[in-house]
């Protein structure tokens, strides 16, 4: 059974660069039956899913169906050792050499045999081969060289992260701010999130591509954990399983930097800081996330409105434009939410990392599915929404809405003015009063 590398390899080489089954085959070393497999899933779930997009439900399970991992048995996969962990520390003790041999302490220095024993009495388990290789190859770098690069149409993207620390409601927070760049011409896209984790890395791609409409064919990251799940060799990086659901899901290749190698994908580099400069050192004050979400998105396309003189006075918008048509075809946004299912308890409310969100009252002791993103929490029971939520991110704090209490409050009228409901409200008190006695006075 294939890995979903593989699988990912397979589709991104039959729909993107056009290769026969016969040339996937022989490139790959993969059964030509299996290679049929995956290609005629593919294209059999993408249609039913352009077909119907609307479908919530359905398109889930398409999504799923697309981007799911091919089950293998993993219990005979031997592990690597030569770790990024453990490069780091042999490059320390190299650099350790370098400072003796500057201050004439050359007969002091570790041999190659020294730093294998002292990676050994660190923990590391490491064979003195796998050293000795790993120094000669770092020795023989020699001095860098930069390659300027030229773009096609709707070739490339690159992709970062960036933090930004703005007042939300009075309160300062550090929020991270994902960053889209084309390589081509220039056009930026931003986005607001709370944290750098899987779920806002798959949501930002998601708004990006539904923003722009279509989808580039190559996306260029560094070696950020929620895209390099780990190094498994000096060079090579193995794909988080969520970057690889994108690129299935979507049809882009992806590539990845060197090593504090930021250059390689220097106009992201350079749009981090430009954008947030743009944006952020005119106005740092908001009421809330989403208010400083369409701030940002307002800088973006000013942005993108100025001319550009090294092509030839046109915007990045403009470039966007003409890049479209070489780009790949857009397709329903991605659903990047995490599924989860809880009970309604006593208080009729879910619990998720630790927060508590409320759910009409008349769910408790039910099980209802919930939809968890990066901003907000989406409850649904029987295939039909009951409440949403703004994601909370303290600890164990709570998010009530009191309309979701109107049946429990008619029989216990005396507990409204001490609940966790009414000082979250307490705002919207009268108006909730109007409405309670207005159906009061109708039922008699």
């Amino acid at each position: 059974m294939i890995t979903l590398n593989q699988k990912q390899e397979i589709i991104i080489a039959a729909f993107l660069d056009g290769k026969s089954q016969r040339q996937i085959e022989r490139e790959y070393k993969i059964d030509r039956k299996t290679i049929r497999k995956y290609i005629n899933k593919y294209n059999e779930s993408r249609n039913a899913l352009l077909k119907n997009p609307d479908n919530i439900d359905n398109s889930r399970l398409l999504m799923d169906d697309i981007v799911s991992p091919p089950k293998y048995d993993s219990s005979n996969r031997t592990k690597i050792k030569l770790t990024d962990e453990i490069i780091e520390r042999i490059k320390f003790y190299l650099s350790e050499n370098e400072k003796k041999r500057s201050c004439g302490q050359a007969k002091q220095q570790k041999k190659k045999i020294d730093i294998h024993e002292a990676l050994v009495e660190e923990g590391y388990d490491i064979s003195y081969t796998t050293v000795c290789n790993t120094i000669r190859d770092l020795l023989s770098e020699g001095a860098e060289a930069y390659i300027k690069a030229e773009y096609e149409y709707g070739d490339v993207c690159e992709f970062d992260w960036g933090e930004a620390k703005l007042y939300i409601n009075g309160e300062l927070k550090t929020l991270q701010m994902a960053v889209f760049t084309s390589a081509k011409g220039n056009y930026r896209y931003s986005r607001l999130f709370t944290k750098q984790d899987t779920a806002c890395f798959k949501e930002s791609h998601a708004y990006f591509f539904d923003h722009i409409g279509k989808v580039y064919r190559t996306v260029v990251y560094d070696n950020m954990k929620v895209a390099v799940k780990k190094f498994v060799g000096p060079t090579e990086k193995e794909p988080t399983e969520a970057l690889l659901q994108l690129s299935i899901y979507y049809g882009f290749r992806f590539r990845f930097c060197n090593a504090r190698a930021g250059n390689e994908k220097g106009h992201v580099e350079r749009s981090v800081e430009y954008v947030r400069r743009k944006a952020f050192a005119f106005k740092d004050r908001f009421n809330s996330i989403e208010e400083a979400n369409e701030y940002l998105q307002n800088t973006c396309n000013k942005l993108n409105l100025k001319p550009q003189k090294q092509n030839d006075n046109k915007t990045a918008l403009d470039i966007l434009n003409i890049e479209k048509e070489y780009m790949l075809p857009g397709i329903p946004m991605f659903d990047a939410a995490r599924i989860e299912e809880h009970r309604v308890d006593k208080y009729s409310t879910i619990s998720v990392d630790t927060c508590r969100y409320s759910v009409p009252d008349r769910f408790v002791g039910k099980v209802v599915l919930v939809k968890i993103y990066s901003s907000k929490i989406i409850c649904y029971c029987n295939e039909i929404k009951i409440a949403e939520h703004n994601r909370r991110y303290g600890f164990c704090e709570w998010s009530i809405k009191l309309e979701h209490f109107i049946k429990t409050l008619k029989k216990k009228p005396g507990a409204l003015a001490s609940s966790t409901a009414m000082q979250q409200a307490i705002q919207d008190f009268n108006t909730f009063t109007i409405v309670i006695i207005s159906k009061e006075k109708r039922n008699l």
